[in-house]
């Protein structure tokens, strides 16, 4: 058999189940790999507790889905007893005391968590780079960031450290890394996973997402993460929930129908109307590649421009400094807890000032864009476009974690990654697939945005796009 860390999460499933291999192995090779990273994707272990757990599956203690197949939480994530940082010095060592409906919902499907990859300081940033854990790398390229937030789990599956993991995405805290990292990052529908809807926060915009190596293996996980009643149909927590799905698996990937009507966003994005958000070459190129490869699977591509939506970065930014400012009176358990980096300060310290009417109508803006990008995504059965604007950035950008400018560091996020936080304004799923190769270790992609709880076809088309460009993805960290 090959290296266990070669075979994708399909394979590995497959040999589990056989009893080609034990879980107990799996666990062993996997925290073996862990313990190699290079690219500080993983930012604490639990190795006892995994093997104890992975004894169980072998015994048949467990069962499920991913029975005996590693994975890890994001650092902010919760499970009682383990690590779990935030990312932020404040919380160094500090022990979970309950477990997240997430982590509960993965344990019920059998899989082993190794532990936690990295995040920065509560996921407010579309980097990985903590001043907690330092900063985390896009697998063979030590000078560039992984994209953020979740991009331990992308840089620990596209080092092959992991077969997939979860992640979670707000802003696109999983598409963006997943380019970063040249990998498949999936953003359900709000309300798919109702493990982690969103519905704990303003303006509703995190949910659980997946980080795979391919569209099969982004399927089964999101499959795993899904709740169901007894009948096996997905439940929701959502009072709007997305259409119940039209496969029984998502992880059964279909080929693409010809005729397949798909929008490519052009014009300003919604962030220009604070800041410049230019597209890169780099950008255009992975774009132009999709378009190519899509037209010659004989679907049908046509632009579509955004509609005029004054107000939404500052709807996005009010309620983002709204949920931030929840996180001022957090206890530490240190008795002189350290600082909070200099962007959380910043977020902190506008949401306390914020006024309850503002708050209140970035609500309802919220609402009005919600509404206004599903008509304007509604004659197409995918739309396109990249999912940053910028190739992954360098490990110092966009500034000093300690003393840096808040509102400087936001707006260069804005910048890197312009067209994906509109899609969880808009609950809408999207994919970010890469479609090409611009320089030494580092590709481009695309995000494929689809309507409301389509998720499969997002999948079908990231599969497609991954085939007629290289399978990009599938090559993730060689020689790691």
């Amino acid at each position: 058999m090959s290296h266990l860390h070669e075979l994708s999460a399909a394979a590995l499933l497959s040999a589990l189940k056989n009893r080609e291999v034990s879980a107990v192995d799996a666990a062993r090779h996997f925290l073996q790999r862990c313990e190699g990273d290079q690219t500080n994707a993983i930012v604490s272990l639990e190795p006892e507790r995994a093997l104890e757990r992975a004894a169980q599956v072998d015994a048949g203690n467990f069962t499920g889905p991913l029975a005996g197949l590693p994975t890890a939480d994001k650092d902010l994530h919760q499970r009682r007893g383990w690590v779990a940082t935030f990312g932020t010095r404040r919380f160094r060592g500090l022990r979970a005391e309950r477990t997240d409906a997430l982590t509960t919902q993965l344990d019920s499907t059998g899989a082993l968590s190794l532990g936690a990859t990295a995040s920065p300081e509560f996921g407010f940033t579309n980097y990985t780079r903590s001043l907690l854990h330092g900063t985390t790398t896009v697998p063979g390229r030590p000078d560039l960031n992984a994209g953020g937030s979740s991009g331990g789990a992308a840089a620990a599956v596209a080092s092959r450290i992991l077969p997939v993991a979860p992640g979670s995405d707000a802003g696109g805290s999983v598409r963006i890394p997943a380019a970063a990292c040249g990998i498949i990052g999936l953003k359900p529908s709000r309300g798919r996973i109702a493990a982690m809807d969103g519905q704990d926060a303003l303006g509703g915009l995190p949910t659980a997402g997946v980080l795979a190596r391919s569209a099969e293996d982004a399927g089964i996980l999101l499959d795993a993460l899904i709740t169901r009643g007894a009948d096996g149909a997905p439940t929701s927590g959502a009072a709007t929930a997305p259409p119940p799905p039209q496969r029984r698996s998502f992880a059964d990937i279909r080929d693409l129908a010809p005729g397949l009507r798909v929008g490519v966003i052009a014009g300003p994005t919604l962030w220009d109307e604070v800041v410049d958000c230019p597209t890169s070459a780099e950008a255009a190129q992975a774009q132009d590649a999709a378009i190519a490869a899509l037209t010659g699977l004989g679907a049908e591509v046509e632009e579509v421009r955004l509609p005029s939506l004054p107000g939404y970065a500052q709807a996005f930014m009010t309620l983002w400094m709204a949920n931030a400012a929840q996180l001022r009176s957090l206890p530490s358990p240190m008795e002189e807890p350290p600082p909070f980096e200099a962007l959380t300060r910043w977020l902190i310290e506008q949401g306390r000032s914020l006024d309850p009417g503002d708050v209140a109508a970035s609500v309802g803006r919220f609402a009005e864009v919600e509404r206004a990008l599903i008509c304007t995504f509604a004659p197409y059965d995918l739309v396109l476009s990249p999912t940053t604007a910028l190739p992954p950035r360098p490990n110092d950008w966009p500034g000093d974690l300690e003393t840096g400018d808040g509102l400087a560091n936001f707006h260069a996020q804005c910048q890197y990654s312009p067209h994906t936080s509109m899609i969880n304004v808009a609950g809408l799923p999207a994919v970010s697939v890469p479609t090409v190769r611009v320089g030494d270790g580092v590709s481009m992609s695309v995000q494929l945005i689809g309507r409301p709880g389509r998720e499969d076809l997002c999948l079908d088309a990231a599969q497609a796009l991954s085939a007629a460009t290289g399978n990009i993805a599938l090559s993730a960290g060689d020689g790691s």
